[in-house]
């Protein structure tokens, strides 16, 4: 039984969760599946998948497997595209996730310019306000905010931001402005759940990390609508500095506490690392990540 063809029937079955179904995708008969993810059980000396009647599920072994077994097939498949020059001009379909509100304001406008400029592709953006797995999601890049763990990407760095507090004018002018983080005791606070987990506010106090905790009078899992109520004179909120960059800029929102604000955070656009690179990843990174280094840069406040 040929290798290959032992490992794109295993990746299908993977994917579609059923032998009948990678055979039509395939168009191969159930028992020639079968036989293929037989044959490579023997070879591997270890089940890929538990199967009864009426379920399939893959093994931890098959598991593990799976993400070598698709980047063979992928590198095979882009070098053979490769070979016949039909890859010359970037073409096919790109997924790129990012946080929600870092795509609206600057990942969203570059991935509609990339789409002018490279007519053969195609982009879904997934707008998560979670850390994907590139490899078992299927996506192609990320924008991540944040360090970076998985030693398994590769990591173009974009720029910094930073977590800061914010109230509108009228608030700071009725409550008075904080003058040492001990004082959000005192006001009315707004926690944004994704910055303020346990409802404490981490600042810097010269070199040295500290906290505060305090009880919010609102709470909220959307930083949108936590910095909307920061707008409206509702209260002090915590928000990422793309995010108020503009409010800041035009009066609707004051930074306070600029003293104690956090170390910078890491952005960075990144895809997993593969031998052979496709062209459509290799040109939008290379169109992106000018284009986003200029987007954050625009919106950065406090990165000194």
């Amino acid at each position: 039984m040929d290798r290959l063809h032992e490992l794109e029937v295993f990746a299908a079955v993977a994917d579609a969760g059923s032998f009948a179904k990678a055979g039509q995708r395939l168009r191969l008969s159930p028992p020639a599946v079968t036989r293929a993810i037989s044959a490579l059980e023997d070879r591997l000396g270890a089940r890929v998948f538990n199967r009864t009647t009426r379920s399939l599920t893959i093994t931890d072994v098959g598991q593990r497997f799976l993400e070598s077994a698709k980047r063979v097939l992928h590198d095979l498949d882009t070098a053979e595209k490769e070979a016949v020059g039909e890859t010359a001009v970037p073409n096919g379909h790109l997924t790129v996730t990012a946080s929600v509100t870092f795509g609206r304001s600057a990942l969203t406008p570059i991935v509609g310019a990339f789409l002018n400029q490279y007519p053969r592709t195609s982009i879904s953006v997934l707008l998560l306000d979670r850390i994907t797995n590139l490899v078992e999601e299927g996506i192609d890049l990320a924008v991540r905010i944040g360090p970076l763990p998985d030693s398994s990407l590769i990591a173009k760095h974009i720029g910094t931001v930073r977590r800061i507090l914010v109230a509108s004018p009228e608030y700071l002018a009725q409550r008075g402005n904080p003058r040492t983080p001990a004082d959000l005791k005192l006001h009315s606070m707004i926690a944004f759940t994704g910055l303020m987990p346990n409802r404490e506010w981490r600042y810097l106090d010269g070199r040295s990390g500290n906290s505060v905790s305090f009880m919010p009078r609102l709470e909220i899992n959307d930083a949108v609508s936590a910095i909307a109520a920061a707008e409206t004179g509702d209260g002090i909120t915590v928000a990422l500095s793309y995010m108020v960059a503009e409010k800041i800029g035009n009066g609707r929102l004051v930074a306070v506490l600029e003293e104690f604000t956090p170390p910078a955070i890491p952005v960075s656009l990144v895809y997993p690392q593969n031998r052979l690179i496709s062209p459509k990843v290799r040109a939008f990174v290379d169109f992106a990540t000018p284009r986003l280094r200029a987007t954050v840069d625009r919106l950065a406040i406090m990165n000194e």
